[in-house]
């Protein structure tokens, strides 16, 4: 069974890319959109709702101040997570993915998500560190394994698999990216994100197009379970269309197993 699409965009980007979106959907090139729910954005869901397309929302994370590791974050991170929840509720989506914050500890982003009783919150796996514009690193929770199967079992969520985090996150503690891959595997994600990996040592996700690296994308598809839904979270090129999010999809069915 061949896998579910999915198109990331910001919800910012109703101006620019809706009627691209709506077009290439109508030519079956994706399957639904992920929406990142970008704070105070709430307008803008009048332009989304237009579409006849499926959605899934992304929940802000830590570049717009939303950190679930950190207790003095948590009054913020509900203001914020409550426009989210809108954003699920007006679209229809069944699934809310969530970033497991900075800093802090996994303790506190279990408690803060489990708060929320949300039955749609999914956490994501993140890349080991990041790194600030002005060199500061900073360490993400919920990149690991255990850091997750914690979140998930404490706030009672499922879980969306990265495979790019993930594979940063094997070469930043010195593993082999396909053990750590099986090891999340091992817990039964229920939907996916996928990108590019421009090299295949790094340690911060670049979000490359899906050519960048054809081998490790055809590795990582051949674990991909039948029928599973995976957003595709290549860069966008252009500020006005999608063509080369087109080409990122064309060239993933040329690498899927079954081509």
């Amino acid at each position: 069974m061949k896998p579910q699409l999915g198109l990331k965009l910001w919800s910012t980007d109703a101006d620019s890319y809706l009627r691209k979106a709506e077009q290439l959907y109508d030519e079956g090139v994706y399957n639904y959109i992920e929406l990142y729910a970008v704070p105070g954005t709430l307008k803008t869901l009048k332009k989304w709702s237009t579409l006849k397309i499926p959605y899934i929302i992304h929940c802000p994370h830590f570049a717009h101040h939303f950190n679930l590791a950190q207790p003095e974050k948590e009054g913020a991170n509900r203001v914020m997570f409550e426009e989210v929840r809108n954003f699920a509720d007006k679209l229809g989506a069944p699934i809310i993915i969530i970033h497991g914050g900075m800093e802090g500890c996994v303790e506190e982003t279990a408690r803060q998500l489990a708060n929320f009783n949300e039955p749609r919150a999914f956490i994501e796996n993140k890349p080991h560190h990041v790194f600030l514009s002005g060199g500061q690193m900073l360490a993400c929770r919920g990149a690991t394994p255990e850091e997750i199967a914690f979140i998930c079992a404490a706030a009672n969520c499922k879980f969306c698999l990265d495979f790019e985090h993930a594979v940063c996150s094997a070469n930043s503690h010195g593993l082999p990216w396909k053990r750590y891959v099986q090891d999340f595997l091992r817990m039964d994600p229920a939907m996916f994100h996928l990108s590019g990996i421009q090299d295949e040592s790094e340690e911060i996700d670049s979000h490359a197009h899906i050519a960048a690296n054809e081998d490790i994308v055809r590795n990582i598809l051949h674990l991909v379970p039948d029928g599973a839904r995976i957003s595709i979270e290549t860069v966008k090129d252009s500020p006005s269309d999608l063509e080369d999010f087109r080409s990122d999809i064309a060239k993933l069915h040329q690498l899927l197993p079954d081509h």
